[in-house]
C-alpha cells in the first residue's frame, strides 16, 4: 500500500497524523484509547480498533481535493465526537508491513484505515440518528 501524507497534528509533541492511501481509504494515526468507560459504549469488530484525533486533523482533507471542517454527521465507519472535543475514528486495525514502515508510530499510538467514501460521507448535512451517536461523558 502506497500512503501519501496529507497532515498532521503536532500539538506538545502529539503526533496524529492523515494519510491518503493508493487503495481508496484514509489511514488515521491516533492515540490508543484506554478509558473504559469509552470503550464500553462501542462496538469494535474482530480486525478492527480505535483511535482519538483532534478535530483539526480532518482540516488535511482539503489536500486530497474533500472540504475541510468539522464533520456534520456521524456514522460508519464510527466516528463519536467526544465531551473534550476530540474524535474517536473505528476502522479496520492498519496492519499492513509496508505502510506501517512508512509511518512513525509512538507506542501509545495505533493507526486505523477507513474508506474514501465513508468519510466523504461524514461531511454531508447531518441526520437524526447521527446525532445520537456523541460520546456520552462519564458518570
Amino acid at each position: 500500500m502506497r500512503l501519501r501524507f496529507l497532515g498532521k497534528d503536532s500539538k506538545q509533541g502529539d503526533c496524529p497524523t492523515l494519510y491518503a492511501t493508493d487503495r481508496g481509504t484514509y489511514l488515521v494515526q491516533g492515540w490508543k484509547i484506554f478509558a473504559n468507560d469509552l470503550l464500553m459504549q462501542l462496538t469494535i469488530a474482530e480486525g478492527e480498533t480505535v483511535v482519538e484525533v483532534p478535530t483539526e486533523l480532518f482540516k488535511h482533507l482539503e489536500k486530497d481535493g474533500l472540504p475541510s471542517g468539522e464533520f456534520r454527521r456521524l456514522g460508519d465507519p464510527l466516528m463519536v465526537l467526544t465531551p473534550e472535543g476530540t474524535y474517536v475514528v473505528q476502522g479496520r486495525e492498519v496492519t499492513d508491513p509496508e505502510a506501517l514502515e512508512q509511518m512513525t508510530i509512538p507506542d501509545y499510538e495505533t493507526v486505523v484505515e477507513v474508506p474514501r467514501a465513508a468519510i466523504t460521507a461524514l461531511l454531508e448535512e447531518p441526520r437524526a440518528v447521527d446525532l445520537q451517536r456523541r460520546a456520552q461523558p462519564a458518570l
